[in-house]
């Protein structure tokens, strides 16, 4: 479970996967990490790559899946949530910015909406459960941008799934299930890693109108359930 900063990776000479490490290293520095005309906001793709690459605290690792059974798949992403978790962050400003892209080469193009968005679906409650948000990038991403529904900002060159800490500015992410039992796990989730540490009092209270219609929700599908 080998773990390479950017700066390693400039630094490789013989490595069989340095080929995938570099190319999604280059697709962060020019796509993430900057400005796109389409993207419909200021700043970069993702705003907090420019800091992450400067800080070097972004890491890559190539997993290979041709042996892999899907639950065999989930586990190795599940050890590396852990490792993720136990990295020291020297800095308390850098942990924000950092994060492990898991680059899966073996995974066809074609097979990636079933074999990444699977694993991401699968895992993500456990992950935002633990203050984490967990992404699935791949070309066949059709997930639109926040600010422009004509943007596809989660495709990549190579299928990879991204780890990185939950911020204030989640909350669109995880108020969209339609499942009200997993929109209320993510809200609750939400309101409970974040705690009396919100920076935006209307997120705090989007996020809670949101778990109270949600929880609404719920029970007025168990009460027609009941009467059926």
């Amino acid at each position: 479970m080998q773990l390479y900063t950017t700066r390693e990776i400039e630094q490789l000479e013989q490595n069989e996967d340095l080929p995938y490490l570099i190319e999604i290293m280059e697709w962060v520095k020019n796509f993430l990490g900057r400005p796109h005309p389409n993207l419909g906001r200021p700043g970069a793709v993702c705003p907090f790559v420019p800091f992450s690459l400067r800080s070097n605290s972004i890491r890559l690792a190539v997993i290979h899946t041709k042996d892999l059974y899907p639950e065999q798949l989930e586990q190795v992403v599940g050890r590396y949530r852990d490792m993720f978790i136990e990295m020291d962050v020297l800095e308390q400003e850098l942990a924000i910015n950092k994060a492990f892209l898991l680059i899966f080469p073996d995974v066809h193009i074609e097979d990636a909406p079933k074999v990444i968005d699977s694993v991401q679906q699968k895992l993500k409650p456990l992950f935002v459960e633990s203050g984490l948000m967990i992404g699935e990038f791949h070309k066949r991403n059709e997930s639109p941008g926040l600010h422009n529904p004509n943007f596809r900002p989660l495709r990549s060159p190579i299928p990879l799934l991204a780890i990185r800490f939950m911020v204030e500015a989640d909350l669109p992410f995880l108020q969209n299930p339609t499942d009200p039992h997993l929109r209320i796990r993510y809200l609750e989730a939400y309101l409970k890693h974040f705690g009396d540490k919100f920076t935006d009092e209307t997120r705090i209270r989007n996020a809670r109108q949101l778990l109270d219609l949600s929880k609404e929700q719920l029970k007025q599908e168990n009460l027609v359930s009941s009467c059926i």
